[in-house]
């Protein structure tokens, strides 16, 4: 493949869906929660602001590794080229974990959103209850519709589907930067005081303690920038500055969800914004309301709860997008069933593996609420994983491979690529250590585990397949798909 394309999308539609993916509703909906569990809006906002230097060596690992394979499968991808079909596996059905389990969480989310607009969709009885939660027919109802556009939308190929993408994100960076505006003119330096203090969240003592609570929780809120690499086939123009989307990305959601926290944060007391958990959500919603208060409060709370919609759409779409490519990329090398690997021969859309992710993305309104913080800390566990063994990808491709074409190098080399693995290592085993600030729970622990054995028996179900494939013409399909 060559490192300039014509035709396809462009830089900034790549950087649409990475920094959609990645910023989504949750600055809306749990900014409150955000500064009880790090002791403050200060502690949370530094907090983000040093995720920079944690998650940004991460990002260069795929700026580096995407222009020099520009091919569907990302991390898999990376993974095979380094360390062969076993760890390409682990990395590719990781990241398809976390990919595949956000879709019905945007789904149902999109539900509980509307309601706060539309209170007729949580009229009534509910049909049933999972988890303490009640699901609504109405909102079965508008899950049902929604996932069946977004499917169209993708079904239509990568142009359709990224044009969504930018006009929403489009709204939610204008949503967010007009309430952090708007929160400024409210803004009064007593209102982030005291600076720090423990307010029954988490297991931290100190300013810095509440730093790093919201670090250990970033890899929650920072995931969707690997959904970049997935559909660098459709790429126009300079493959590198696609790469650089992925930094530019995370970059640019730290210092978003950093300048929402201080800003609105300094709009009214903190610990009144918190006031143990009573505000309702979309927290930063409601805050605009009471601060302004009349109906000008009214239409921001609106105008908020709106953004909060589009943002959920926003990661919904990204991973709508990258999940079906990234099962094509694993198809291709049969370390998946070859059929996921079928493309429709106009646009180029893998049709079998969007049909799969769309069923679940169906099914997801009908799990309710009660199953959102499961899935969610299952989700962060699996991309964890996944960018580790990416970073890891370029010490090896690097000693290996020296001599590859590489169109970009990242700053620090090695060095950074080792920092960026070792620290997400750390973070990985930090979730099954009891104490840690995010120590999973049971239920997820099982979610993970049971993941990882359905992927154990899958891989090793197609291995009579796969093994009837030469290595070479396997890695030729996956690296070279149009030869």
């Amino acid at each position: 493949m060559t490192e300039t394309k014509k035709g396809g999308i462009g830089a900034f539609d790549f950087f649409c869906i990475g920094f959609g993916a990645i910023v989504g509703v949750g600055w809306a909906l749990r900014l409150n929660n955000w500064m009880a569990g790090s002791g403050g809006p200060v502690p949370s906002a530094a907090g983000y602001i040093m995720c920079l230097i944690i998650m940004v060596p991460v990002a260069l690992c795929y700026c580096e590794l995407v222009p020099m394979m520009p091919v569907a499968g990302g991390g898999a991808a990376f993974a095979y080229k380094a360390f062969g079909q076993n760890i390409s596996f682990v990395s590719g059905w990781a990241a398809f974990g976390g990919f595949v389990w956000i879709i019905p969480w945007e789904a149902i989310y999109v539900c509980n959103i509307a309601s706060y607009i539309f209170p007729v969709l949580q009229a009534g009885d509910p049909l049933y209850v999972i988890a303490g939660e009640g699901v609504y027919l109405q909102q079965l109802i508008v899950g049902s519709i929604c996932s069946l556009l977004l499917f169209y939308a993708n079904w239509r190929g990568l142009r359709t589907s990224a044009t969504v993408q930018r006009w929403l994100c489009i709204i939610l960076i204008g949503v967010g930067l007009m309430a952090m505006i708007l929160a400024l003119f409210k803004f009064d330096p007593a209102n982030l005081t005291p600076i720090y203090e423990h307010v029954g969240r988490g297991s931290h003592s100190s300013f810095f303690g509440g730093m790093m609570a919201i670090m250990l929780t970033a890899p929650f809120f920072l995931a969707g920038f690997e959904t970049i690499p997935q559909g660098v086939e459709d790429a126009k123009g300079s493959i590198t500055s696609v790469g650089k989307t992925v930094v530019l990305a995370v970059g640019c959601a730290c210092l978003f969800y950093a300048g929402v926290l201080f800003c609105l944060g300094g709009a009214m007391p903190w610990q009144d914004f918190y006031a143990g958990g009573q505000f309702g959500t979309p927290a930063a919603g409601i805050l605009l309301r009471t601060v302004y208060g009349g109906a000008l409060g009214q239409t921001l709370w609106t105008i908020l709860t709106l953004g909060a919609l589009c943002g959920l759409v926003t990661t919904w779409n990204g991973f709508m997008i990258a999940s079906p490519r990234l099962l094509m990329g694993m198809a291709r090398a049969n370390l998946i069933p070859k059929i996921l690997a079928k493309q429709h021969p106009k646009t180029g859309v893998p049709t079998v593996a969007l049909t799969c992710c769309f069923c679940l993305s169906f099914i997801g309104p009908f799990l309710g609420m009660g199953l959102i913080d499961p899935i969610t800390e299952f989700a962060g566990t699996a991309y964890v994983l996944s960018w580790a063994i990416t970073a890891f990808c370029v010490v090896k491709l690097r000693k290996s491979d020296p001599d590859a074409n590489r169109p970009y190098r990242i700053p620090g080399g090695s060095a950074t690529a080792w920092f960026g693995g070792i620290v997400m290592s750390v973070f990985f085993v930090c979730f099954f250590i009891p104490g840690t600030p995010v120590f999973l729970d049971s239920l997820t622990i099982t979610l993970f585990i049971s993941w990882a054995v359905l992927g154990a028996v899958l891989y090793l179900g197609t291995a009579p397949q796969r093994n009837k494939i030469p290595v070479e013409q396997r890695a030729a399909a996956l690296f070279d798909p149009k030869r």
